[in-house]
């Protein structure tokens, strides 16, 4: 490594106290369940998503045993536009897991820390550097980003050659003193100054020694992921709604795609929802509306929606429906997690 770390930690800590983020929600009376609930949301999402989420979930589970004891629909509710529902589903798990073998309180080492259901090493150490001021560097997409810039990384990132690289570097330049200012700056240099389009290299502190700047490569590094194509794939949502406007939702699976969400049921294609509707003796009109794309992190689902509205209200529509099947309506609604595709077909029908 080709840099003075003094130099480095002096540069970023400076900027820090004139410029950095210091009034976030997240980082006022801080303990380690509110920066993970802050660390969780924040992958994936902006800054300025998130707040009003976190706001919102820390006034309904204040406490990591309010966490744990909620029912997880509850949790899901309150997650209901996130995204990457997988987050949720882990939070409860490891609130549950905190309650159960650490007294509720977070464990005092990454490696402890990092066992807990979704949680991985750089995580673990913003939640211990960030809360307590424990000595552990961390890796998240900002933090990369910074680095991949500054020693002018070739290659993707995210090969494992290039992560141990990167966490390398981390490990020495993080300083013993202000580690929680350290690991903070070091994500708002990357969300705010180094970013990934347009970054704002006349205002980092670190452009005297960053090579990607020294040599024109700020637009090309890091290097993206190589492409794949993604695969797709197609689903017919039924839409079946009731002469009280409610409509049936069904519980889906733990894993998996909207895991633990409810949503409409689904089918393979347009046979199996005729072929359906027959073994259940329902008879609605049919009206297929327009269909929409929905992407995932690995494929393009095709959403084809099958509008049935109904005479009478079925007291059963699948022989094998679990208990965590219900008729929803948003006027009196269930506190239940419902993925993206969903709200967006239920706001054309309420």
């Amino acid at each position: 490594m080709h840099c003075d770390a003094s130099w480095f930690q002096h540069q970023v800590l400076d900027w820090y106290d004139h410029h950095g983020r210091k009034t976030l929600p997240w980082q006022q009376e801080k303990t380690p369940y509110r920066v993970w609930i802050s660390e969780i949301m924040l992958q994936q999402t902006q800054v300025t998503t998130v707040i009003p989420y976190y706001q919102r979930f820390m006034e309904r589970f204040p406490t990591v045993e309010a966490l744990a004891d909620a029912p997880q629909d509850e949790v899901l509710h309150h997650w209901t536009g996130l995204g990457y529902y997988a987050r949720a589903r882990n939070l409860h798990k490891a609130a549950q897991q905190l309650v159960e073998h650490h007294q509720s309180d977070f464990p005092g080492t990454v490696e402890a820390v990092s066992d807990l259901p979704g949680i991985g090493r750089s995580t673990a150490g913003a939640i211990l550097s960030l809360s307590r001021g424990t000595y552990a560097p961390i890796l998240d997409g900002n933090v990369k980003r910074v680095l991949s810039r500054f020693f002018a990384l070739e290659g993707w990132p995210g090969t494992t050659a290039n992560l141990n690289k990167l966490w390398d570097w981390a490990e020495q330049l993080t300083p013993e003193h202000r580690i929680s200012d350290f690991n903070q700056v070091m994500m708002d240099l990357g969300a705010m100054v180094c970013t990934r389009s347009r970054p704002k290299c006349e205002a980092c502190p670190l452009n005297t020694q960053c090579q990607a700047y020294q040599k024109g490569l700020t637009s090309e590094l890091p290097a993206s992921k190589p492409k794949k194509d993604k695969p797709t794939r197609d689903a017919w949502l039924l839409i079946l709604q009731a002469p009280g406007g409610e409509v049936y939702l069904e519980k889906r699976p733990s894993s998996g795609i909207w895991g633990g969400l409810h949503s409409f049921p689904q089918f393979e294609d347009r046979d199996q929802v005729e072929q359906h509707l027959a073994l259940t003796r329902l008879s609605p009109t049919l009206e297929d509306w327009q269909p929409f794309r929905h992407t995932f992190s690995h494929y393009h689902l095709n959403i084809h929606p099958v509008f049935a509205p109904l005479p009478d209200k079925p007291t059963q529509v699948r022989e094998a429906a679990s208990n965590a099947s219900l008729w929803y309506h948003p006027g009196i609604a269930s506190q239940v997690g419902l993925s993206a595709p969903v709200k967006t077909l239920l706001s054309r029908l309420f």
